[in-house]
């Protein structure tokens, strides 16, 4: 069965909570690029160390590798640390 990703999307990522995360992780890559700590295409990520993105403050955001960015700490069993 092939993926719907017109169901995908008006079920998940079209909703109006996802839309307003969606427009702060953009915000808070457009600050790092106009503050000169990412740059398009470099293929770093912008994380928020509270995991909430529409927090957007200095403290709150850093520029990471992708893939440090899109995992998490695992322990001995591979499950969350």
């Amino acid at each position: 069965m092939a993926r719907d990703y017109r169901k995908e999307y008006d079920r998940y990522q079209g909703t109006a909570a996802q839309k307003k995360r969606r427009a702060g992780r953009n915000k808070a890559r457009r600050g790092a690029i106009k503050s000169g700590a990412a740059k398009k295409g470099d293929g770093k990520d912008i994380h928020h160390r509270n995991n909430n993105p529409l927090d957007n403050s200095s403290g709150n955001t850093v520029v990471r590798s992708a893939s440090s960015n899109r995992s998490f700490k695992r322990n001995k069993n591979a499950g969350h640390a």
